[in-house]
């Protein structure tokens, strides 16, 4: 389950009380970890797989509580907050009342003359120094020109010309400043909520999309680590052929990664991204990982995705280097797609557990990779993703009599809710990990969508609603965790 997805008054889930209460829920069932989305600033769309910045934090996840607790805010500042939805999120409202807060508490800090959250505030920019101020700067441009993409910016700033930036900088002195706060706010209240999960035995299992938004920070500020032509423009974008949720692909419009450039500086780029999510969490995703071996390049000017080709990616050269750098590879390897021996290859070489989907197991017979009894014991098996409907939905849209049958035969379909007989079927399998989004814990429909692949709007707006985990609930989740010994840490 996202940050975004936790009740609260304020629009959107954040680090504040639902983040810690959801902790005990996993502390009470026993369940040792908690898988979130990336947690970056998002663009277009909201999705957090449209990033605008590969390291940054996202400010919509600040608790306001936090604020006043810190003498940043007033409690009346946040006593009466608008009348948010409480079961989606409303990006726009949630948005410009955040800030509006922001912009107030910000006030408040840079008035402060002695405080030992200066301090702290001074030793954050000091210690993130090599993201910091591109990704701040970055910020204030973007603002400064109603939220344009750096490419419709005047010459000299798109261009990131020396003398353009200095003046920038002296001008708007105070709105870049802005930023750094807010980021600081940010990995304070993460920090608090790390140090909290860790005291109760909970790991955080994070998620690095393979690929950047056009309109992205590191994108600005690094033009030589992706494939762009002479006036910046991308010549090639990312996607997928057509596969399981799109007859036509999908054509996801990312720049694609000049990975001999990355090669020429030992992936330095990567290696720093690598850390700085690992202060964040404990494991990390690494979304499209078949990307890495091999990744699907199409025509910018292509209207879908059935007209790329794939190359050749960085493959073992890449993953040598990252262990040379790391040790142990703290991955799980998004291994859903087109997979093709290269992939296998080159995730077993590194002894990745890939990724089960059960949703995916009854449409053929019972040699499916994705049915429990055929499972490696190094995986970590999913009853969904963010990109599948809750399994709830998925049952009840089920088209085929032959699926449903075998479904039901294989789960030992009774009058056990359905997502719960999921989730028990990979409960009790041999795969190292098991994880169910929120979703099914609750058994919930398609209201509860988070993503419809290939579609730019709409989604990511999905919140848990307050009280919505029941004693029944808490029970059931313990009982399974214990029947199944699901309580051992790794």
């Amino acid at each position: 389950m996202h940050i975004s997805s936790l009740p609260g008054n304020f629009g959107i889930g954040d680090l504040g009380l639902s983040a810690f209460k959801f902790v005990d829920f996993l502390s009470e069932t026993g369940t040792n970890f908690w898988q979130v989305l990336p947690l970056n600033p998002t663009g277009y769309g909201n999705s957090p797989y449209q990033g605008l910045s590969a390291f940054a934090g996202n400010p919509l996840f600040i608790d306001p509580r936090h604020l006043v607790e810190l003498n940043l805010l007033k409690a009346g500042d946040i006593c009466n907050p608008p009348n948010f939805p409480k079961q989606n999120v409303n990006f726009e409202k949630t948005i410009r009342f955040k800030n509006n807060l922001f912009s107030k508490a910000f006030a408040a800090f840079i008035s402060l003359k002695k405080s030992p959250l200066l301090t702290k505030y001074d030793a954050f920019k000091e210690s993130n120094q090599c993201w910091l101020e591109d990704f701040c700067l970055f910020m204030a441009i973007r603002e400064n020109y109603h939220l344009s993409s750096w490419k419709d910016w005047p010459n000299p700033l798109k261009l990131r010309e020396p003398q353009a930036i200095l003046f920038f900088e002296e001008q708007h002195t105070k709105e870049v400043e802005f930023h750094a706060f807010l980021q600081f706010i940010f990995h304070l209240q993460w920090q608090n909520l790390l140090d909290y999960s860790h005291s109760k035995g909970i790991h955080f299992i994070g998620d690095i999309p393979i690929f950047l938004g056009y309109d992205c920070a590191d994108v600005w500020v690094h033009p030589e680590l992706f494939i762009l032509n002479d006036n910046l423009e991308t010549q090639v974008v990312a996607g997928v052929p057509p596969d399981y949720f799109s007859p036509t692909g999908q054509l996801w419009g990312n720049p694609l990664y000049d990975w001999e450039e990355h090669h020429q500086d030992n992936y330095d780029w990567w290696i720093k991204r690598i850390k700085e999510t690992l202060k964040f969490v404990d494991i990390i995703r690494l979304d499209h990982f078949r990307g890495f071996a091999a990744y699907y390049q199409i025509p910018t000017n292509a209207i879908t995705a059935k007209e790329g080709e794939w190359v050749i990616g960085p493959g073992l050269d890449f993953f040598n280097i990252l262990q040379s750098e790391l040790g142990i590879l703290p991955f799980i390897a998004e291994d859903l797609g087109v997979i093709t021996p290269d992939v296998i290859e080159l995730r077993d070489r590194f002894n990745l557990p890939g990724m089960k989907i059960l949703q995916f197991a009854f449409g053929g017979d019972a040699s499916s990779d994705y049915l429990p009894h055929n499972f490696p014991v190094n995986c970590v098996a999913y009853t969904g993703t963010h990109d599948n409907p809750p399994s709830l939905d998925w049952y009840q849209n089920i088209t085929g009599e032959n699926e449903r049958q075998f479904c039901n035969q294989y789960l030992g379909k009774s009058k056990e809710l359905i997502s719960r007989a999921m989730i028990r079927s990979i409960w009790s399998s041999v795969a190292k990990l098991a994880i169910a989004p929120m979703q099914d814990v609750l058994a919930l429909g398609a209201n509860a969508r988070m993503n419809i692949p290939g579609t730019p709007q709409g989604n990511w707006q999905w919140r848990m609603k307050s009280g919505a985990v029941s004693k029944d609930i808490n029970k059931w989740l313990g009982e399974i965790n214990r029947v199944y010994n699901r309580s051992l840490d790794l």
